[in-house]
């Protein structure tokens, strides 16, 4: 059974490691505010700012009626606000947040912050501490510093899809937003270090964190180039040889065995013991080199059980695993035992089950999850709390400068 969820207002004060930091998220689509998020299941009071239009994540398909389903799979953890940073009023409510604030994420091209006069220095001169953290999709510097950047670009633009293609001719994207989800791991891994560095000096400061960057560090393992190599040379990472993913009986499973402990495991369990004799197939590398003898025998050997029941019969010695549905996920014993799904309460899609918490922590427990916010959810109560009177928050939603749901109920 999933976990229950915080109640949706309650958001400060939370507990974990990143109690009493806050952190406005400006950012739009995956990386940035995944990395906000990420910050929020630590314990972040996290506000999402949007801009009238919303996020453009909350305009994707989605199964959904009332909501995106990526956008609340992106955003929990967060209040969220609306303003049009473009109008003088929406610009003074920003600077009284980033007075009290602790980091600032956005995801704007270099050329942007200026123009809307929420660039570093500017900022700094509000808020001498602040982290200050900018997403870009190639970095600050360089010829293309101002082009706009997108996980599968990066992705075709630094090699992965080259690799990934089953011949050099046939590149193909790896799906899953991979760049994305790693960027934000490093805006979170980031501010952290840039936080634990002002808790020490005092200092606030300017990250630079790109999908170029990211997609770069992803490839370590490859990105070697020993001197009197030549250039093109075969840099994939790959177990090769038997890994991958086989037929069975029902369902397909899919199994490495690149420990030599692995690889008699898996003969003895399928019934083929001749092959864990065989000194032609006894490392990696032999069975890389016979691989197109021996995935036959494989193949046929899985034919006679289920993935599931392979999977149980071999999964303590050999990893392995059936290949399973993202929905299989929610009812997963493991995935269960974990905590990793909790029970969300959300005013406009009712109750949902989603992620809960990526890590654990022993002492420093991180807080229950919250459900993502709706378009201008915390809109009047965060004005309330920097200070402004009902009729001049009435006056800034009237005007423009600020949005909020119509109703009156909405959590604060």
């Amino acid at each position: 059974m999933a976990s229950p969820a915080a109640p949706a207002g309650e958001t400060t004060a939370r507990g974990g490691p990143l109690a009493g930091i806050t952190v406005l998220d400006l950012s739009a689509f995956i990386a940035g505010p995944y990395g906000c998020t990420l910050l929020g299941d630590l314990g972040a009071d996290v506000i999402k700012i949007e801009p009238p239009a919303g996020d453009t994540v909350r305009q994707y398909p989605s199964t959904l009626k009332k909501e995106n389903r990526a956008f609340l799979g992106l955003n929990r953890n967060k209040r969220g606000i609306v303003l049009d940073l473009k109008r003088p009023e929406a610009y003074e409510v920003l600077l009284r947040l980033v007075r009290i604030a602790d980091v600032l994420v956005h995801n704007f091209r270099p050329a942007v912050p200026a123009r809307l006069r929420i660039d570093y220095p500017t900022l700094r001169a509000v808020n001498p501490r602040l982290i200050y953290c900018a997403i870009t999709g190639f970095g600050n510097r360089g010829p293309l510093r101002q082009r706009p950047g997108y996980d599968q670009l990066l992705q075709a633009a630094t090699g992965i899809c080259a690799l990934q293609g089953k011949t050099p001719d046939e590149p193909e994207i790896v799906w899953g937003s991979v760049v994305d989800y790693y960027t934000s791991s490093m805006l979170a891994y980031a501010v952290s270090a840039a936080l634990f560095h002002r808790e020490r000096t005092g200092e606030g400061q300017e990250l630079g964190v790109s999908l170029l960057q990211s997609a770069m560090t992803m490839q370590s393992a490859r990105i070697v180039w020993a001197e009197g190599e030549p250039a093109a040379i075969d840099r994939d990472f790959k177990s090769m040889g038997t890994t991958g993913i086989y037929p069975t009986a029902e369902g397909h499973l899919y199994l490495t065995t690149t420990a030599p402990h692995f690889w008699e495991a898996f003969c003895n369990g399928v019934g083929l013991p001749e092959l864990a004799r065989d000194p032609r197939y006894d490392t990696v590398r032999k069975r890389a080199e016979h691989a197109a003898e021996l995935i036959p025998k494989i193949r046929t050997a899985l034919r006679a059980k289920s993935a599931k029941e392979w999977e149980e019969r071999l999964g303590d010695s050999v990893p392995c695993a059936a290949v399973r549905r993202t929905e299989d996920l929610f009812d997963d014993p493991q995935v269960l035992a974990e905590g990793l799904v909790a029970e969300f309460a959300h005013p406009a899609v009712g109750s949902y089950r989603g992620l809960s918490q990526p890590v654990a922590f022993g002492v420093s427990k991180c807080p229950p999850p919250l459900a993502a916010p709706t378009f201008g959810q915390h809109t009047r109560g965060l004005l309330m709390g920097l200070g402004y009177s009902k009729s001049q928050i009435d006056k800034l939603i009237a005007g423009g400068a600020a949005g909020a749901p119509s109703s009156e109920s909405e959590i604060t």
